[in-house]
């Protein structure tokens, strides 16, 4: 028998599918506030959700880990899960979400609608001239995936062209008209009006964007980062926009997070900055997405164990 442990954030139907699909299987459910025990944790088969990555090791009979998270940090590190067991992500839950507040932070750049409210703070009322548009305007998504592609597909509704940059040159993604390697970037960062990061942490996503990179983008450039902090080198972004470089950066994420109270970003005028809550489950659909894709890769975990089993 199965021991599923269930820390999903579900609605009463999500639930009851969920009994459905695992009949004659044990499942625990943990999604009003409540955690397991060590005992759960140490008879668990199969987790749905991100528990502490220090339990898994406790964790001796886990086959799957289907997390809630698109990211599999931490849970991806050598000697977390159990020698076997399959890691799964919630990709493909998060596009929605996350391509909304990129595209938010964008037009509020372009606006101008941060000075905006700065001046209505002091009960200024000042017209700041030039705003931007994404008419004709060139953006190019460094990551391709649902929350990069669900980005692009924004954009082009506003009349953007939209390059896109991904290992795999090959894979084409909905929303994006020209697709490139990952060896184009630097000849490509001179052209982009807007410039937005969904990348995963990887050993060579780290600092993809140095003071070096910040500088090939055009002066009146706009920098997004919905991915991983880690991305953007966020002391040099601060010294070059202080320099008067780029239009602006809408971060959601940086590197570390938050950054320190002292850390010049934050008294940066052209930068709009907010605490990693562009996913999450900040929007109705996000956990009922999350939900149907756990669900769906658990059907496919308990038919395969069944299988073995005849």
């Amino acid at each position: 028998m199965e021991t599923i442990l269930n820390l999903l954030s579900l609605s009463e139907a999500r639930r009851a599918e969920f009994l459905s699909a695992a009949q004659g299987q044990e499942q625990l459910f943990f999604d009003n506030g409540a955690q397991p025990d060590e005992a759960d944790y140490a008879r668990a088969t199969v987790i749905l959700g991100n528990p502490p990555a220090d339990m898994l090791r406790r964790c001796r009979r886990l086959k799957l880990l289907q997390t809630r998270s698109a990211g599999l940090n931490p849970y991806d590190q050598p000697g977390v899960l159990p020698e076997g067991a399959e890691l799964r992500s919630a990709s493909g839950a998060y596009g929605h979400s996350v391509s909304e507040h990129l595209f938010a932070l964008l037009l509020a750049l372009m606006k101008r609608l941060n000075a905006y409210r700065d001046q209505q703070r002091g009960g200024a009322w000042r017209d700041l001239r030039a705003a931007k548009s994404l008419l004709n305007a060139r953006v190019l998504c460094v990551g391709t995936g649902d929350l990069g592609s669900s980005f692009a597909l924004l954009c082009k509704a506003f009349g953007a062209q939209t390059a896109g940059v991904r290992r795999n040159a090959e894979l084409a993604a909905p929303g994006i008209d020209a697709m490139y390697g990952m060896d184009a970037l630097d000849a490509l960062l001179p052209l982009a009006d807007v410039v937005t990061l969904t990348l995963p942490q990887s050993p060579d996503t780290v600092r993809l964007l140095d003071r070096r990179r910040l500088l090939l983008m055009k002066p009146d450039a706009i920098l997004l980062n919905g991915g991983r902090g880690s991305a953007v080198d966020c002391g040099a972004l601060a010294e070059v926009l202080a320099g008067g470089h780029l239009w602006g950066a809408g971060l959601d994420v940086t590197e570390p997070e938050p950054l320190p109270s002292d850390h010049p970003l934050w008294r940066q005028e052209r930068a709009l900055i907010t605490p990693h809550v562009a996913g999450g489950n900040h929007l109705p659909d996000t956990a009922d997405r999350v939900a149907a894709i756990a669900l769906a890769h658990l059907r496919d975990y308990l038919a395969a164990a069944q299988d073995e089993g005849k």
